[in-house]
């Protein structure tokens, strides 16, 4: 049996055997330092396991039988393993009391009810196995609350499963509980905890008589001023962990666990893989873009543009004024920059990244997790055991399912889409309104560069648009989730991130559809346009196209999204520290109070302190795939992201905030499947992007159809040549809509504009649906050819690598071993019971 922190449980002993056991089960108000004292004092012996094992064994004594549980910490150590097994005298029974884990903080002045409320609350938890002890300063009581060590070693005795081979010798001189378990059985307790008027923490906290709860860092003073704890690597390490100069150093994702539990830990293992792997991504982003940037003057179309100087534009919106071609050289040079050949390359290279990305994390996710001896654990097991222990009478709610309840809920979120859609229709008016507006001003500047103005506009009141509505969607997916009533807190969990992720979803990414599939596809042309209340015109994309209207949406949002969460992530907490510490004053002389004030000054933590900051990396997981064709420098913007995330995160955890409720997980659960549909739906927009929003398919089709190469390559031409002649529309200014149209364009037959519609009736042309046919085909064969690729790799890269199978193999082939053995032992005539035949060795 190799070495490690082992806990055997779950061994029943009679009053004959009492003598060797050290845990007392009987009340006593006695001082944590006397207790301490005495604890250290006790003598503790060694038990051989197999003098016990062979013995025929009782049935188990009820509660008022004079006996103890034998639950202890096994070292397998050379020199615990050769300690030679004995009998032992009496050890004096004393209660053993770990160090306060949870403050309660209460107003100084309360009404004599709420005192009451209050002290029937603490009486409550004192039944129930928990020590208090009350200290005030200038402003607040605090009541500092830890239980007894048994009440964790109940734990243990319900983590014995009938399997498992039996140690040598244990002691029972340690806590066999982690730090983070503690945590998660004492928040079962205190918000769980019923007094006799049937209130709640939480219904206490409604009628202020606690103002808030939390569990102590062990982080946040020197170790010599925590009384009981002793300096860990622990502490060192998340100290390092949590400064700026450690930026680009591994995590102690271990050290991270036992601190702030596994889907802390996870959270920071996913997202530092995920950091590794944009690396990859932002290097070929970066590469295509400068491909880009190399032909930026050597492009045919820009130089055709830029030297269309006898071109003259129709005029955009309600704008009168004649502009030649030529004066959008710029604009079609910096649309070249995103909009060319190596896009498609770079879209089909995102879908197997993100591929590879998820399959390589799902072999990593299993490592580890066996790392920490979870693959059999069940949360539900884990929820329902935590609950039995603060209430053994306990029963699990059912199971239930309720088509009504589904069907309106169902409706109610098709209403809340439909409402995003709608925010995106409210998004397309103002900037119809802002044109209008900015066209009218008399300013030089903005004289050709009202089309920039309004894009940039938009963009920064779409990003105001989602911050509301981020508030709002987070209320409704709740309210939805408590109406269909889930079974358990990961259940809720579960459907309300589904609910809030899809109506987050629609509103980060509604805008960009419109601007990437509908913006300039409806607006008519110069003789018939589409008018917006019959006064305004629709907006209309450039000429090169409207790549480069989608790539500043996509670069301001996700910018300004990144730079100010950011921001506002680490300025929040890190503000209302300074004040609340300016409002309170000097802090206590006293250590332990000190400590206390300490905690209670850091910023508030929730149930979705976590979640929150896995559904800002979904969302910039989707700004990084889904749109990636019209911008490749996305992966670029997240890897240096999330380089400051990691470390902002890791500060605030460790120094700005009160310690998080540790929970146990073995995966990121929903978000798994969350970065699944992620990747599904960025291959079918990047292949929308291609074929419909980018000039990639015009430009291949007029090469090889139209151009002077459709008979065969000639060297000595660019087979590009005469393709914005091709491509702009002919339209005789005579058939302007009213005769005011007209005026400025007297001395101008014709002008272009982008589409492909007969110059006779401007009725849609044959190639135009050509190209739509070719279009299709493409967005087909694209989707195809792309989800194959990340179906053979999700299919070549196993979810569980070997080393960790054959591990999981060799431990159920010990423990069936073992319980053979142990069966022959024991013999068939004297089997003794399954609570005590097969001692489990898990660490808890």
């Amino acid at each position: 049996m190799g070495s490690g922190l082992l806990v055997l449980t779950s061994v029943l002993v009679t009053e004959e055997d009492a003598v060797l056991i050290t845990v007392d089960r009987s009340a006593s108000s006695a001082s944590s330092e006397d207790s301490q004292a005495a604890s250290e004092e006790d003598s503790i012996p060694l038990i051989d396991v197999h003098s016990w094992a062979n013995r025929t064994w009782p049935a188990a004594p009820n509660a008022n039988h004079s006996s103890g549980v034998l639950t202890s910490t096994l070292d397998l150590s050379p020199s615990l393993l050769s300690a030679s097994p004995g009998p032992a005298p009496r050890s004096q029974q004393t209660e053993v009391w770990g160090p306060w884990d949870y403050v309660l903080v209460a107003n100084l002045n309360q009404n004599p009810k709420q005192c009451r409320r209050q002290q029937q609350f603490l009486e409550e938890l004192q039944r129930k196995g928990f020590q208090y002890k009350e200290m005030q300063d200038q402003h607040k009581k605090y009541f500092g609350v830890r239980a007894k060590t048994e009440l964790f070693l109940q734990y243990c005795r319900l983590l014995m499963e009938p399997e498992g081979p039996a140690p040598e010798a244990l002691s029972l001189d340690e806590d066999p509980t982690l730090d983070t378990t503690r945590i998660r059985i004492i928040n079962t307790f205190i918000q769980n905890t019923r007094t006799e008027d049937r209130e709640k923490f939480e219904d206490l906290k409604k009628d202020k008589v606690f103002e808030t709860g939390f569990f102590l860092h062990s982080l946040m003073a020197e170790p010599q001023e925590v009384p009981g704890v002793k300096p860990e690597g622990t502490d060192k390490k998340l100290r390092e962990w949590a400064q700026w100069r450690n930026m680009f150093c591994k995590q102690p994702i271990d050290d991270i666990r036992n601190y702030f539990g596994e889907k802390v830990a996870l959270y920071f293992a996913w997202l530092g893989w995920y950091t590794c792997m944009l690396m990859i991504a932002a290097a070929v982003g970066l590469l295509i873009f400068l491909s880009g940037f190399a032909h930026f003057n050597a492009s045919q179309i820009s130089k055709e543009i830029c030297e269309a100087h006898d071109i003259f534009l129709c005029p955009r919106g309600d704008n009168k004024q004649s502009q030649r071609l030529s004066d959008t050289c710029t604009y079609a040079k910096l649309t070249h920059l995103f909009d060319n050949e190596g896009t498609v390359v770079f879209a089909i290279f995102m879908a197997l990244w993100a591929t590879v990305f998820l399959e390589v994390w799902k072999r990593k996710r299993s490592h580890v997790v066996q790392n920490w001896h979870l693959c059999g654990w069940d949360e539900d097991e884990e929820e329902m055991m935590l609950e039995l222990m603060n209430y053994p009478q306990y029963q699990p709610k059912w199971h239930e399912h309720s088509y009504l309840r589904s069907a309106i809920i169902l409706l109610l979120s098709l209403f809340m889409i439909c409402l995003m859609i709608g925010m995106a229709h409210v998004l397309v008016v103002y900037r119809v309104l802002a044109a209008a507006l900015f066209k009218s001003w008399v300013l030089s500047f903005m004289e050709h560069q009202v089309t920039t103005v309004v894009v940039v506009s938009g963009a920064l009141v779409h990003y105001v648009t989602i911050v509301i509505m981020t508030k709002i969607n987070r209320r409704v997916a709740l309210m939805l989730c408590d109406y269909e009533k889930p079974r358990t807190f990961s259940e809720r969990e579960s459907k309300f991130t589904v609910k809030f992720f899809t109506l987050q979803f629609f509103a980060h990414f509604s805008s960009l559809f419109y601007v990437a599939f509908i913006l300039g596809r409806i607006n008519g042309h110069p003789g018939k346009s589409v008018r917006l209340a019959g006064l305004w015109k629709l907006e209309e994309c450039h000429l090169s196209g409207c790549m480069m209207d989608l790539f500043v949406q996509m670069a301001i949002i996700m910018g300004l999204k990144q730079t100010l969460s950011n921001c506002a992530e680490y300025l929040s907490p890190w503000l209302s520290n300074k004040c609340r510490r300016f409002k309170y004053g000097r802090a206590s002389q006293d250590p332990e109070l000190r400590g206390w004030q300490h905690n209670y000054l850091l910023g508030p933590v929730t149930v979705f302190s976590l979640f929150d900051e896995f559904m800002e990396m979904m969302m910039q997981y989707g700004f990084t795939t889904i749109f990636v064709a019209a911008f490749p420098l996305a992966p670029l913007l997240a890897l240096f992201s999330n380089l400051v995330e990691i470390r902002l995160d890791a500060i605030k955890m460790v120094r700005l905030q009160q310690r998080l409720v540790p929970r146990k997980a073995k995966d990121i659960g929903t978000w798994l499947q969350v970065l699944e549909t992620i990747g599904v739906l960025a291959v079918i927009t990047n292949g929308l992007v291609i074929a419909f929003t980018s000039e990639f398919i015009p430009r291949v089709v007029y090469k090889y159809y139209y151009g002077p190469c459709r008979g065969g390559a000639r060297p000595a031409v660019d087979c590009l040549t005469g393709y914005v002649n091709h491509s702009l529309s002919v339209f005789y200014t005579k058939d302007f809509e009213n005769d005011n149209d007209q005026q400025g364009w007297e001395t101008v037959t014709e002008c272009r504009y982008r589409d492909y519609r007969n110059a006779d009736d401007y009725n849609l042309s044959q190639h135009f649906w050509v190209l739509l046919a070719i279009r299709l085909v493409f967005l087909i064969l694209f989707e195809h050819v792309a989800l194959c690729i990340k179906l053979i790799a999700a299919w070549f890269v196993p979810d569980v690598p070997r080393k960790v199978n054959n591990e999981i193999l060799k431990s159920k082939f010990k423990r069936v071993q073992e319980k053979m053995r142990q069966k022959l032992q024991c013999g068939v005539a004297s089997p003794p019971p399954a609570s005590s035949s097969c001692l489990r060795s898990t660490p808890v």
